[in-house]
C-alpha cells in the first residue's frame, strides 16, 4: 500500500480515536482497541495477523506496566489509608512556618503524588488548603494552587505514576532516566506553576470554601505514622532504580555488585520491598490486622485495573502500527522533519491532549506513534528519558473542560468555569512548558 495512503489510515484512525472518545462517550480501553483493529484492517493485515497483534501488544505491554501500577497503587493505598500524606504536610508545614506554607504545600503535593493518585492526593489534602485559607483570609488559590501543582508535576513526570511508566515502558526508556530527567523537569516546574504562579493568581481571583463543601478543622493531633519513616518509604523505590540505573553507567558489565544492583533496582523488586514495608510498618505495626492489610491492597486495585487497562489498549495500538508497517512508514515521514524527536514527541502529546481531555491516553496514545521512529534512529539511553518527560510534558498542557482534572478543581474550589481556565488551565500549561524546556535544553548536550 502506498505511504500516502498509510498516513491517510492512521490520520483517520487518531480522529476516530478522538471522537469516540469525545462525542460518543466510549470508554478510552474499548475506543483504542476499536481504532486499532480497523487500523490494522485498512492497512490490508490478514485478520488473524490483527488478531496476534492485539494479544502481542497487550501482553507485551501488561507484562511490566500491570505489575509496576499494581504494586504502586497498594503503596499508595497503605500510606493514604495510615494518614501518612497527613504527616508529610504536617511536619513541612511546621518546618516552613505558615508564612511558607505555600512551599510547604508545594513539596507536600510533589512527594505524596509519588505513590498515590492525583486525584486521591488532592482529596486528602484539601483539608489543609481550607484551614489555612479560612484562617488567613487569603484565596484558596494561594494555597491550593501550589498543593495542585506538586500533585500534578510528579503525577505526570515521575515513577511509578502510570502515565510515565507507561510511556517508558513503550518507547523502551530506562526509568532511572526518566526519574531523574522527571526530578531535574518537575522542580522548576512546580515552583513556577506553584508558589509563584499561585501567588500571583490569588490576587487575581478570591475563591472561598464553597458552601456544599463538607469541612471540619484539620485534627492536628491524630495518630499518624512518623515523617522520617514516610519519607523513607517513598524514597526507597526511587533510589534502588537509581542505583540500578547508575550502577549499569559506571559499573563493568560482568560486575557482581552491578548484578545484583540491576536485581534490586528493577521495578519489580524495588516496589515490591516498598509495598511490603509499606503493609508492614503503615499496617500490621499500627495494629491493622492481616484481613485490613489485604482490604486495603484489594481497594487499590480498583482504580489501577482501569489505568492497566487502557496502557495496556495503548500498547495493541502499537502493536498495530509496527505489524502493519504503518509505523514504519510513520516513522521514516518523521525523519524528514527538521522537527527533534523531542520536539515532534511534545507536540503530538499536546495535540492529543487538548483534544480529548485525558493525560494517560494522550501518553499512550503519542508513545505508540513515537515507538517506531525511536526504533528507525535506533535511539537509546538518556535520551529516551528526555522523550519521555517531552511527552509527559505535553500531555500535560492546557486542561480544560474535557478533563477530569478539570472539574475536580472547579468543584472544591467553588470556581466559576472561567475562573477554573484562568488558574487550573494556565497552571497545567505552565508545568507543561517549564518541563519541556528543561528537558529540550538538557538534550542538546546528550
Amino acid at each position: 500500500m502506498a505511504s500516502s495512503s498509510l498516513i491517510l489510515i492512521v490520520i483517520a484512525g487518531i480522529s476516530l480515536l478522538l471522537f469516540l472518545i469525545i462525542r460518543s462517550k466510549l470508554h478510552a480501553f474499548v475506543a483504542l482497541l476499536l481504532v486499532s483493529l480497523l487500523v490494522g484492517m485498512a492497512a490490508g493485515m490478514p485478520l488473524k495477523n490483527v488478531i496476534e497483534s492485539i494479544q502481542n501488544g497487550m501482553g507485551g505491554t501488561l507484562g511490566f506496566v500491570a505489575v509496576v501500577v499494581g504494586l504502586g497503587a497498594m503503596f499508595g493505598q497503605m500510606l493514604e489509608a495510615s494518614g501518612g500524606a497527613e504527616r508529610l504536610a504536617q511536619t513541612l508545614m511546621k518546618k516552613f512556618g505558615e508564612s511558607k506554607a505555600q512551599w510547604a504545600l508545594g513539596i507536600t503535593g510533589f512527594f505524596v503524588a509519588i505513590p498515590v493518585f492525583f486525584d486521591v492526593g488532592f482529596i486528602i489534602l484539601v483539608p489543609i488548603v481550607y484551614g489555612l485559607a479560612k484562617k488567613t483570609g487569603r484565596s484558596l488559590l494561594y494555597y491550593g494552587i501550589p498543593l495542585l501543582a506538586g500533585l500534578a508535576v510528579t503525577h505526570s513526570f515521575i515513577p511509578p505514576t502510570p502515565g510515565p511508566i507507561a510511556v517508558a515502558n513503550l518507547i523502551g526508556a530506562d526509568l532511572g532516566w526518566v526519574i531523574l530527567f522527571g526530578f531535574i523537569a518537575g522542580i522548576p516546574a512546580m515552583i513556577v506553576a506553584g508558589p509563584l504562579f499561585g501567588k500571583y493568581i490569588s490576587q487575581k481571583i478570591h475563591a472561598s470554601i464553597p458552601p456544599y463543601m463538607e469541612w471540619k478543622e484539620h485534627e492536628d493531633e491524630k495518630d499518624l505514622p512518623s515523617f522520617s519513616l514516610i519519607a523513607t518509604i517513598i524514597l526507597i523505590p526511587l533510589l534502588l532504580i537509581l542505583m540500578n540505573t547508575v550502577s549499569g553507567v559506571v559499573l563493568p558489565e560482568k560486575s557482581t555488585l552491578r548484578s545484583f544492583f540491576t536485581f534490586l533496582g528493577h521495578p519489580f523488586v524495588a516496589l515490591t520491598i516498598a509495598t511490603l514495608l509499606a503493609f508492614y510498618f503503615l499496617g500490621r505495626k499500627r495494629g491493622l490486622s492481616k484481613q485490613q492489610v489485604q482490604d486495603i491492597a484489594t481497594k487499590a486495585l480498583e482504580p489501577a485495573g482501569i489505568i492497566i487497562l487502557v496502557t495496556g489498549a495503548g500498547g495493541v495500538f502499537k502493536q498495530i502500527l509496527v505489524d502493519s508497517g504503518v509505523g514504519k512508514v510513520l516513522a521514516d515521514m518523521m525523519a524528514t522533519s527538521s522537527l527533534p524527536p523531542i520536539v515532534l514527541a511534545f507536540i503530538i502529546a499536546a495535540l492529543v491532549r487538548v483534544s480529548q481531555g485525558s493525560a494517560t491516553v494522550a501518553m499512550v496514545t503519542s508513545a505508540g506513534l513515537m515507538a517506531p521512529f525511536i526504533e528507525t534512529l535506533q535511539l537509546t539511553g538518556p535520551i529516551l528519558g528526555l522523550i519521555t518527560i517531552a511527552i509527559a510534558a505535553g500531555a500535560t498542557i492546557l486542561s480544560h473542560v474535557n478533563d477530569s482534572g478539570f472539574w475536580l478543581v472547579n468543584r472544591y474550589f467553588g470556581l466559576e468555569v472561567k475562573d477554573t481556565l484562568k488558574s487550573w488551565t494556565v497552571m497545567e500549561t505552565i508545568i507543561a512548558l517549564v518541563g519541556f524546556s528543561v528537558v529540550f535544553v538538557i538534550s542538546w548536550f546528550i
